[in-house]
């Protein structure tokens, strides 16, 4: 297996791009910065799609659908947004063969065209909240693409809400940042993400406060993997978002947005993978246990098919490799590369003394179980490795992050982890000191972990990383 795969301490960009070759995960697309997804890793995207939507629907938010196109002008009427996006947005200048009258752009988010017709909808403010939600597709023109974390095209969720009341759209983005984004990260990818918010200088274009999920890397970078923005009134304004009170009066809504994406597969890729392939954990796998029929003949195949009834009836997401005329290694390793959490090996000799092989992804361990034993056995080794997952992850994470006291010591450390040093030592000009040196303040978090409403609060840490 070694060869397989490029060793991840000896060329972790290489090991990435292997990954996600060898596993068939995906494969660039005809236009520099487009991928294809493989079916293999369109599998994992639609669990997250699921798990996540689910989480948004349990928020009290409801899928929508708005246009791809959305008019120059919108983009201009938000001049900070519009602003934060220039260098990255696709603009179509032709159609049907002629000049359009005015240019279009592909939509590398939705505010804009959303806040035009929430305006539309909402009159009274019994119309609020208006919570939102749709599944997408977004252009942002990459000058450095990486399949799942760069890409021009990428796939997404991206929520926008509207409030009668600050107060109520804070609690919204803070609901879909715990109980959404945090949830899912840490108990279906298990990814030990910490939780903070965005400085001045990294949040999103047009917000008043950006939040973030940032998990660790296995190469100690970090990679955002999801953030939650307040948008004040800045949006409202623009749009007239506005409403009747119930004192009768007309109010500016309060707004949010927030969004997570394919980066997320890059993320499961990067934090759990090792040197032989990609490890899904067990309440994210579209494959959960893996039915292989190692060689054919002497009941192997009935009995290979019987297990397979019997773990689906167990509720256990199951598939069955019963090719035969394929080498078994070559497919163990294939296995072995698309991560599938629990393999059950079924063969002549292990099914002559009654037993089938289970094997585990998480550490390779191989034990022969009797088959009236294995439906037990496969269920307690998916709980176990879900916790397996996330607690390595987390251990690696600690490993990799000091606490220091200065910004020099912050960008030194950045160099192979994470970085804790007091903001008030970093501050704004320290902040920039640090991104020319190719360091950035990931987020801010308050001296006990919890999430800031400023960067202007005492006492505040900041952690700086490289970053994908």
């Amino acid at each position: 297996m070694a060869r397989v795969l490029t060793p991840r301490a000896e060329d972790f960009p290489r090991w990435y791009q292997d990954l996600i070759a060898k596993a068939k995960l995906a494969d660039n697309g005809p236009v520099r910065g487009t991928m294809v997804i493989r079916p293999a890793g369109y599998a994992i995207w639609e669990r997250m799609q699921a798990e996540m939507d689910a989480r948004i629907k349990a928020a009290g938010a409801e899928n929508a659908y708005f246009p791809l196109f959305i008019p120059e002008s919108y983009l201009k009427r938000e001049a900070e947004h519009v602003e934060g996006f220039s260098p990255e947005l696709a603009v179509v200048t032709h159609g049907g063969g002629k000049q359009l009258a005015e240019p279009v752009v592909v939509r590398p988010t939705s505010e804009t065209v959303i806040g035009e017709f929430m305006a539309k909808w909402i009159d009274s403010y019994r119309d609020l909240p208006l919570l939102l939600n749709q599944w997408a597709n977004v252009v942002r023109w990459e000058l450095r693409p990486r399949i799942f974390l760069r890409t021009s095209e990428f796939l997404w969720q991206e929520g926008h809400t509207a409030h009668a009341t600050r107060s109520d759209a804070q609690a919204y983005a803070r609901k879909i940042l715990h109980e959404a984004y945090e949830d899912l990260m840490v108990n279906v990818l298990a990814i030990p993400v910490v939780v903070g918010l965005k400085t001045t200088r990294e949040r999103f274009a047009g917000a008043t406060a950006t939040f973030t999920c940032e998990g660790m890397m296995g190469d100690g970078k970090a990679l955002q993997l999801g953030t939650s923005h307040e948008l004040g009134q800045n949006f409202a304004k623009a749009f007239d978002i506005s409403y009747s009170s119930a004192e009768g009066g007309r109010e500016h809504a309060w707004t949010t947005s927030w969004g997570t994406s394919t980066r997320m597969l890059g993320g499961l890729i990067m934090a759990h993978g090792d040197d032989n392939g990609l490890r899904v954990p067990p309440r994210l796998a579209p494959v959960q246990a893996y039915v292989m029929v190692v060689k054919a003949g002497e009941g192997v195949g009935e009995a290979a098919a019987k297990l397979l009834d019997a773990l689906r009836d167990a509720g256990v997401r199951v598939a069955l490799d019963d090719r035969t005329d394929t080498p078994f290694g070559r497919r163990a390793v294939d296995a072995e590369l698309r991560g599938y959490p629990v393999r059950v090996e079924v063969g002549p000799r292990d099914l002559a003394a009654g037993n089938a092989v289970v094997v585990r992804r998480t550490d390779g361990s191989k034990s022969p179980t009797p088959v009236a034993d294995v439906v037990g056995a496969v269920l307690a080794a998916l709980e176990a490795d879900q916790r397996v997952l996330h607690d390595q992850a987390l251990a690696h994470r600690q490993s990799r992050t000091v606490e220091v006291a200065t910004l020099a010591e912050a960008i030194e450390a950045a160099a192979t982890g994470w970085a804790l040093v007091p903001w008030s030592a970093v501050g704004v000009a320290g902040e920039a000191e640090a991104n020319g040196q190719g360091v950035t303040v990931r987020c801010l978090l308050r001296a006990d972990g919890s999430v800031p409403d400023s960067e202007d609060e005492p006492d505040l840490v900041a952690i700086l990383a490289r970053a994908y």
